[in-house]
């Protein structure tokens, strides 16, 4: 099955999806310091934790694989990312409609990962490996999590007060 052209093309998507998180564990930290609420910034703070461990789950998947752990960039997340700065920066310091613009930037970026990891964990399936389903399954749960809490703080009070800026 390593051989197989499927095997190699799940391996070349991990790759893509570890650069993927390498480069949102840089960036979480920016969005952190450009949020107005406490709430949004200690989403992205424990976002970020949660981060450092999919990498280590995607280590742990190359290492099932006996593939080496290597990253290959990823244009969608690259972009995504790119687009948060933009939000940034186009938006004023302090206001809760830069807080809606992170959101909105990062629901993008979850949504993106949500839509990987949902796959990758399919492909290992089809391909019987049990072991990496299982942590990609891990993943694709906290990812869905963090989505639902963007939009709970969304919800609660940003996009109401952003409206009112």
């Amino acid at each position: 099955m390593q051989d197989s052209e499927f095997h190699q093309f799940f391996v070349d998507e991990l790759k893509d999806i570890y650069w993927a998180e390498k480069h949102l564990v840089k960036a979480l930290p920016k969005m952190k310091k450009a949020a107005t609420s406490k709430e949004l910034a200690a989403a992205f703070e424990k976002h970020t934790e949660e981060t450092n461990t999919h990498i280590q789950t995607l280590e742990k998947v190359f290492e099932l694989l006996d593939e080496k752990a290597q990253a290959k960039k990823c244009d969608a997340m690259a972009g995504l990312l790119e687009e948060a700065d933009s939000i940034i920066a186009d938006t004023d310091q302090g206001t809760l409609v830069r807080d809606a613009g992170l959101i909105l930037a990062a629901q993008k970026v979850e949504h993106y990962e949500i839509a990987t990891y949902g796959t990758l964990r399919t492909f290992a399936e089809n391909m019987g490996h049990t072991d990496v389903v299982e942590l990609l399954q891990g993943t694709l749960d906290d990812e869905k999590a963090t989505d639902e809490a963007l939009t709970g703080i969304a919800e609660s009070f940003v996009n109401e007060q952003a409206a009112q800026e």
